[in-house]
């Protein structure tokens, strides 16, 4: 499948919704964000109103992370807002009213708070995140949040090789790198192909465009 299909997918089962949720989900490394970005830019591009509400504004801040010995394993599932980001999903479901959402700054490793508006008149919402689908409390309450999941999620070495790649260019000295693949992204990854639900689609990889 590539873009141009999925979006055809979005379109179709968009029809006579007032506002359609698609999950966008993977493990670290797998190019959900990316996909995100694209499907929306896409489906605005064909003359619908979409927007990517990303769940790593949600991160947990680095004061309580550390009181809570978490700080090491940021972006692990124990680490997020799972409630704020569940009464957001439920927020945007209503449609009622504006709702800003916060966004994360990965060059600061910080959530900026109210970074993006959602309007009212927005028709597609393109959820992105890790762990949209995994089938673990807290984050099973997202179950039925959303009316199309995707899981996209290439093979490990991929992804490794990917991350790597990511670590390098944050900065990172080989023993940062290391920790961050092999006691933290990886791991992370690991438990979501384990333990997610089923999506409606699941992709290895999507042809974007140049």
């Amino acid at each position: 499948m590539d873009l141009e299909q999925l979006a055809g997918e979005v379109l179709k089962r968009v029809e006579g919704r007032q506002r359609m949720i698609v999950a966008v989900a993977g493990p670290p490394g797998s190019g959900k964000s990316t996909l995100a970005d694209a499907l929306a830019e896409l489906l605005v591009a064909k003359g619908e109103s979409a927007v990517v509400l990303p769940m790593d504004g949600f991160h947990m801040d680095n004061g309580i992370l550390e009181a809570r010995g978490l700080l090491k394993r940021k972006g692990a599932p124990e680490t997020f807002d799972v409630r704020g980001f569940a009464d957001i999903l439920e927020a945007v479901r209503t449609g009622s009213e504006e709702v800003l959402v916060p966004v994360f700054d990965r060059s600061r490793e910080i959530a900026i708070a109210s970074a993006r508006p959602i309007a009212p008149e927005t028709r597609i919402i393109v959820a992105e995140g890790n762990y949209l689908l995994l089938d673990e409390t807290p984050w099973s309450r997202l179950a039925d949040a959303f009316d199309l999941t995707i899981l996209l999620s290439p093979p490990r070495a991929v992804l490794e090789e990917r991350l790597r790649a990511r670590w390098v260019y944050y900065g990172l000295d080989e023993a940062g790198i290391e920790w961050k693949l092999y006691g933290n992204d990886l791991p992370n990854g690991d438990r979501i192909r384990e333990k997610a639900r089923v999506a409606d689609i699941t992709l290895e990889a999507i042809a974007l465009p140049e």
